[in-house]
């Protein structure tokens, strides 16, 4: 399965080879980052001499266009437009270090979440049933 990640601000892609590649910053940390593309897979490659600790806030941007990538939906998310299977879709994730949430929206209704975390978010905690990738 391939999955196409994109800025929902400029549309840039932002996974050209294998992982999501996205600016990051905490505290004095300006970093890029990859993620793993597949949702509720939660392993992340960071540059040389920088650690993640665990419960940290970390702010997400674009890297090509600079836009914070922070969702209206809760502060502690973050937003990214996902295209798989000819199909529009918007992740969800969250930016605590080490907490696992992420919402896959199709149409603005969550058709899956992922993570042990997942359930500590409003307006998703309702969801019951859902399909995983």
């Amino acid at each position: 399965m391939s999955w196409e990640y994109s800025c929902p601000k400029c549309q840039a892609m932002l996974n050209p080879g294998c992982e999501v590649i996205l600016a990051a910053s905490s505290g004095e940390t300006n970093v890029l980052i990859g993620m793993h593309p597949q949702p509720g897979k939660y392993e992340i490659f960071l540059p040389p001499n920088v650690s993640c600790e665990e419960g940290t806030e970390w702010n997400f941007s674009c890297p090509l266009c600079q836009e914070s990538l922070r969702t209206n939906e809760d502060t502690n998310l973050c937003e990214l437009g996902l295209f798989v299977d000819g199909e529009s879709l918007r992740i969800l994730f969250s930016r605590i270090a080490g907490e696992h949430a992420t919402f896959v929206l199709h149409e603005e209704k969550v058709r899956q979440k992922h993570g042990e975390d997942a359930d500590r978010y409003d307006p998703f905690h309702e969801l019951k049933n859902y399909a995983r990738f």
